[in-house]
């Protein structure tokens, strides 16, 4: 998680550009490497660490993404108004726009879904949120691999490959896909 920080901070990329510039690229840096964070705290993969705290870690780490997906996408908005709209209407020339975008939305329907856990039957939740999080997992992913920016190739490809693989480990290992399943012959049978 910290060398593509450290690569990012030190990119020649960052030459001539404008402190707000900056923020929106480290902000989209971070929310990316928190996201690997997330898989391994709820799935609690992380030694030393009690599956309730994890969970907790986990809605935490949830909140740092949702602020960083903020930080992102309204800092791109100072810099430019135009290209961000274009972005949020699907309108844009650049292909990672889109994913980019998907995956925000699929983050903030996230936080509201964690801030209605209480009001909605468990099996439903854990279905809306397994499919929320592979949206913002996979529409991260390909957001950050398709943006030439300042993580640099190597170290962006890795982190997105550990995303990846801790997202899919969590989902076959917590038996998210039976709940699915489950869910799904529920629905069929009524």
């Amino acid at each position: 998680m910290i060398i593509p920080i450290a690569i990012a901070a030190g990119s020649p990329l960052l030459a001539w550009r404008n402190a707000v510039y900056i923020a929106a690229g480290f902000a989209g840096v971070v929310a990316l490497a928190l996201l690997l964070l997330q898989p391994l705290l709820s799935g609690s993969y992380l030694p030393g660490l009690r599956l309730r705290l994890g969970r907790r870690l986990h809605a935490w780490v949830g909140g740092a993404i949702v602020a960083a997906v903020l930080v992102h996408v309204g800092a791109l908005w100072i810099t430019s108004p135009p290209d961000v709209l274009d972005a949020l209407l699907f309108d844009s020339a650049t292909d990672f726009s889109a994913w980019g975008v998907v995956a925000m939305w699929a983050v903030f329907a996230t936080a509201l879904l964690a801030a209605f856990r209480s009001r909605i039957r468990l099996i439903l939740w854990r279905l809306c949120h397994v499919v929320l999080a592979a949206t913002i997992v996979v529409g991260s992913v390909v957001h950050a691999l398709l943006i030439d920016g300042t993580m640099g190739l190597g170290s962006k490809a890795a982190l997105c490959a550990l995303v990846l693989v801790a997202a899919a480990k969590v989902i076959t290992d917590l038996r998210l896909l039976a709940d699915l399943r489950r869910l799904a012959g529920r629905r069929v049978a009524r």
